[in-house]
């Protein structure tokens, strides 16, 4: 909303030399990608897109024949929600930092002597500065009589086609990317990763293999850690397959659409719409906004399996308080003071317990399985035994 109140706005409007070669090209009607265009380009087709691959590809294969449909559902949906709520934070974000820039600035276009059509006669009337020869003039020299043409000669910087372009294509590039596990093969930090027989030739064949593969089925049995569930191979048979590169037809689905937004960007100087440094400032911000966007719905896309974050708590849906430090959890969280009297042993049972259904809570399940609550709480009072 604010974003379109700028683009009304009449811009500021700085003085320009009649002389500048780099205003002096000429103005044309005709654009390759106009307005009209890029919404379609960088607004409907993503969010097409987006629900596209949330219908048909989520939750994935890794679903249960048993889990309800009206649970597959609920998933299908809360992606599409999310997808969707990152890309028009991404497009706007990005249409409103642009417009407001560029009424603040009010860099003339390449094009704006064409636009102006500036009065020679008076020229010394409108003069403002200049020197050895060279005449700064204000804008009340031009006898354009369409303010919008004129107005819109003064929003150069930065390029709104390119933030625009930036802002959804970009998104829908990284949003592919986290649906179809499209990311650079990686080693994991975990400790089997420092073992050196991964690093040889065939580790299945070193002595410390078997035990090595024992420890390692322990530690993953035994992990809480949400972040090793997605879906990255700690295998110790060897650092080369650990993890593999995704096929080159996923990446080129991916890459189409960043590719895309250079071309739309490309074009805004080839129409004499911008200098080069507006495009560049304006894709930056546009993928700033999409870098942003995307994090603030969706998990990392080399940890979080192609899902976004979960909804917040239903009480903590627009306060968390300061101390909380995160919008999902439980009530039950609260940290509440240990009883005086408790031995060592027992505090570490208490804390340990809370530790557990923290993380129960947290852990990222495709689609966790509801289980019976558990109201058993620990005993905080200390025993009659106790010395």
């Amino acid at each position: 909303m604010f974003g379109a109140w700028f683009a009304h706005m009449s811009p500021n409007k700085r003085p320009f030399a009649l002389e500048n070669p780099e205003i002096s090209f000429p103005f044309q009607n005709h654009e390759k990608v106009p307005t009209m265009m890029l919404a379609v380009y960088a607004m409907a087709i993503p969010a097409i897109v987006v629900l596209a691959v949330c219908i048909f590809l989520v939750p994935g294969p890794t679903v249960s024949k048993s889990i309800p449909k009206n649970v597959i559902w609920a998933r299908k949906l809360w992606e599409w929600h999310t997808g969707w709520l990152g890309l028009f934070l991404s497009l706007s974000a990005a249409f409103l930092i642009t417009s407001g820039m560029k009424n603040l600035f009010g860099k003339p276009r390449p094009d704006l002597l064409s636009r102006c059509d500036p009065d020679l006669a008076d020229l010394q009337k409108y003069k403002v500065g200049g020197f050895f020869g060279t005449d700064v003039v204000s804008a009340e020299i031009c006898r354009q009589t369409d303010m919008n043409i004129l107005n819109d000669g003064f929003r150069s910087y930065p390029s709104g086609h390119s933030s625009f372009a930036a802002g959804g294509l970009i998104y829908l590039s990284l949003f592919l990317a986290s649906k179809l596990a499209i990311t650079i093969p990686y080693l994991s930090s975990s400790p089997s990763s420092i073992n050196k027989e991964r690093y040889t030739a065939f580790p299945t064949y070193t002595k410390a293999y078997t035990r090595n593969l024992a420890i390692a089925m322990d530690r993953k049995s035994d992990s809480t850690n949400p972040f090793e569930q997605s879906g990255h191979n700690e295998a110790i048979i060897g650092a080369r397959n650990e993890a593999a590169a995704p096929p080159v037809y996923l990446l080129v689905f991916a890459i189409i659409p960043f590719f895309t937004s250079i071309y739309i960007s490309s074009t805004r100087y080839s129409d004499f719409r911008h200098h080069g440094f507006d495009i560049l400032f304006g894709y930056l911000i546009g993928a700033v906004s999409a870098i942003f966007s995307f994090r603030w719905y969706h998990l990392p896309i080399s940890q979080g399996a192609g899902w976004s974050w979960g909804p917040r708590s239903r009480d903590r849906s627009f306060w968390a308080g300061v101390g909380v430090g995160n919008y999902a959890g439980l009530k039950d969280e609260e940290v509440e003071e240990p009883e005086m009297g408790l031995d060592s042993g027992r505090r570490e049972n208490i804390e340990a317990t809370r530790v557990n259904r923290t993380r129960s809570h947290d852990s990222i399940e495709l689609l966790p399985v509801k289980s019976p609550f558990d109201n058993t709480e620990p005993d905080l009072h200390p025993s009659k035994n106790l010395q």
